[in-house]
């Protein structure tokens, strides 16, 4: 089935593709592959998630932050690609969580993006490899920040 579909299906809503606040592209295609730069929580209104995970917000709103950026991160990828439909599989996810010392369960928030992407792609597509590891801080305080590589059809 195709994601795009399946984000109709879903009932998602993707925000307004964010722009880069730096010296940096959101998306760069080399050959079949996508990169796509961090990303953090963007919402529907253009303001992000912030908060430290094991602080500010628990475990539910930090995996909430992760399954927002997938969100902004489909939003990038949709508008560089043209339609979600191009990518054929995710291959590797980096997340990075904003979290106390003493949290610990940083794959666990991280899986709010990775059970996203399954939904969209599948099991089979959207399920790669990945890394979740805690910061003691992120730009502009937000609660999360996840880079992607997609291949592409």
């Amino acid at each position: 089935m195709s994601a795009e579909k399946r984000l109709t299906e879903l009932k998602l809503e993707l925000p307004t593709a964010p722009k880069p606040v730096a010296v940096y592209r959101t998306v760069v295609v080399a050959g079949n592959v996508a990169y796509v730069s961090g990303h953090g929580p963007l919402k529907a209104d253009g303001t992000m998630i912030a908060g430290r995970v094991g602080a500010d917000l628990d475990l539910a709103a930090g995996k909430a932050a992760a399954r927002q950026t997938g969100l902004a991160i489909l939003a990038s990828l949709r508008a560089h690609l043209g339609s979600l439909d191009r990518v054929k599989r995710l291959v590797k996810l980096l997340g990075m969580v904003n979290a106390t010392p003493d949290f610990r369960d940083h794959p666990a928030v991280i899986n709010g993006c990775s059970e996203l992407f399954a939904e969209v792609f599948g099991p089979e597509n959207g399920i790669g490899a990945r890394s979740a590891v805690g910061m003691g801080s992120l730009p502009g305080n937000i609660a999360v920040e996840i880079e992607a590589i997609f291949e592409l059809e």
